[in-house]
């Protein structure tokens, strides 16, 4: 079990990143260009989105995590019966 639920997460954890790099860079602009438009102009620290990144990360393994103890531990004759 432990080797698939690795399998598992490190493709899941694979996507995570991947979507992380399309999108920081575009929420980025995007902020940069709606801030411009105020009085008072705030600029975005690379933290924000570094702590962005890691709670979908922990987010991410807390909810794979959950669903394979959760199969690991479903009784198989019962999900065959209901099929």
């Amino acid at each position: 079990m432990p080797v698939i639920v690795t399998m598992i997460v490190r493709d899941f954890l694979k996507l995570v990143i991947v979507a992380s790099i399309i999108a920081f860079p575009i929420a980025w602009w995007g902020m940069n260009k709606w801030l411009d438009h105020f009085a008072y102009r705030v600029s975005i620290g690379w933290w924000i989105f570094l702590k962005s990144g890691l709670l979908a990360v922990i987010v991410t393994l807390a909810t794979i995590s959950y669903q394979a103890v959760k199969a690991a531990i479903a009784n198989p004759t019962k999900s065959l019966k209901t099929d």
